[in-house]
């Protein structure tokens, strides 16, 4: 069976509107590796897009998952509850940031996560506004469409969005958005168009995932906790990217000196098996009467199971640690090439949630093309991997945490031997 057999097939039966990065077709993975229907084995720095942080197919993962399916793979567990959701909410009441009391829920997927924790807000201040970041992703659904700050190819052509939504410009001092701006921005807002006392929460992702891995400054984020307390608005961090380890600390809020009220998270929780979480403050988390949370799959046992093993993974591998080292090991390779590169302008990222700006050579100009042709050569090579950004100028990292130094030190060869050639050529 080839790729292109299957690449036609697909385009016949399934929407346009999933996109695919890649036209390879998976048969097989194994850590940080995939293999293609062909027998061709690539080296993924894409991670299912920071989901198996932990690894493909990580034995505990699957050890875990196998166990729970020889006892049951589906009740809903507002019918028949069962111990490990509870084990697991409990886990995460004591890992998110924040000394007071939290509670969980699961539900499927990040924005899931994202729509149930704009609902427990609005619930626990009785008011109705949401104020989002420009760049920002918070998911596909309606609620998701309107928090986040991209239009093409998210909100273009959907219709009306979610009401009661704004955006303020995100800090990004490389494209000339200062956190003085953002504040002047806010403020102004507050005077013109939604008054601070209507709004619920402030939802903020700790780094931008596909607005270009920017990450909130420190200064912004006390900042916009203190503008929280004073209001009385409630701060969602939206760490369905950021979480598990990614960013060398279990979750990017341990960064700013200041917690969030409500966290959401997925991607890394389940190491390849759907599951979404929201905790926060108990207070908070009980403002929805019973019944006005949940879901028939929220907290399916199979992703709870896989859950729980991929905190000890966490755990028993050190992969917090891991990552920073990970990090600063890509981050050194990308500062040895800017002088063979001249399309380098950025190169940033805690722990290992790191990324490479290009813009065309001395010029504030973002170079996409440029960017795109790195991602396709690497791909020839043998390595996977994403751009992002609101000018698609940028390439994330995203490799499993747990990848073998052998095969990252491969990785690193393709990507200089890309870069270069690339640079060349332009």
């Amino acid at each position: 069976m080839l790729n292109l057999e299957i690449a036609s097939r697909r385009s016949d039966a399934i929407s346009r509107g999933v996109g695919v990065t890649t036209q390879i077709y998976a048969e097989k993975a194994q850590n940080a590796e995939i293999w293609d229907v062909e027998g061709r084995r690539y080296i993924d720095f894409a991670a299912g897009i920071a989901v198996v942080n932990t690894g493909h197919r990580h034995p505990k993962v699957l050890a875990a998952v196998k166990d729970q399916l020889d006892h049951f793979t589906h009740t809903c567990h507002q019918v028949v509850p069962y111990e490990n959701y509870v084990r697991l909410a409990e886990r995460l009441n004591n890992l998110v940031p924040g000394d007071f009391k939290k509670k969980t829920i699961f539900v499927t997927t990040g924005a899931e996560a994202v729509e149930n924790a704009i609902k427990i807000a609005r619930a626990a201040t009785t008011r109705s506004a949401v104020i989002a970041f420009t760049g920002g992703f918070h998911g596909r659904t309606f609620m998701g469409m309107a928090l986040t700050g991209k239009v093409v190819p998210y909100k273009s052509g959907f219709g009306p969005m979610v009401p009661d939504v704004f955006h303020v410009p995100f800090p990004v001092e490389l494209h000339g958005q200062s956190i003085e701006d953002s504040l002047a921005v806010l403020d102004k807002m507050f005077k013109a168009d939604v008054d601070p006392s209507r709004v619920a929460a402030f939802i903020v992702e700790p780094v931008q995932g596909e607005g270009g891995f920017y990450e909130v400054p420190r200064t912004f984020m006390q900042k916009l906790r203190e503008i929280a307390d004073k209001h009385g608005i409630l701060l969602i961090a939206d760490e369905v990217q950021t979480g598990f380890a990614r960013t060398g600390k279990l979750f990017a809020m341990e960064r700013y000196g200041v917690v969030a009220d409500i966290t959401t998270m997925a991607k890394g929780l389940g190491g390849g098996f759907p599951i979404a979480a929201v905790t926060g403050r108990a207070e908070i988390m009980d403002a929805p009467g019973p019944g006005g949370l949940g879901g028939t799959y929220g907290g399916n046992p199979i992703g709870i199971a896989a859950g729980n093993a991929v905190l000890d993974v966490i755990e028993e591998e050190n992969l917090c640690e891991r990552a920073n080292s990970l990090g600063n090991r890509l981050k050194q390779r990308l500062q040895s090439l800017r002088e063979a590169a001249p399309q380098i302008v950025d190169i940033r990222g805690p722990g290992f949630m790191n990324a490479v700006e290009f813009n065309l050579p001395g010029t504030n100009t973002p170079n996409a093309d440029f960017t795109n042709k790195v991602r396709e050569r690497a791909l020839q090579k043998g390595l996977i991997l994403l751009t992002c950004g609101v000018y698609g100028n940028v390439i994330r990292f995203l490799a499993p945490i747990t990848i073998e130094d052998d095969v990252f030190n491969e990785a690193l060869s393709i990507l200089e031997t890309t870069l270069r050639e690339c640079a060349a050529e332009a």
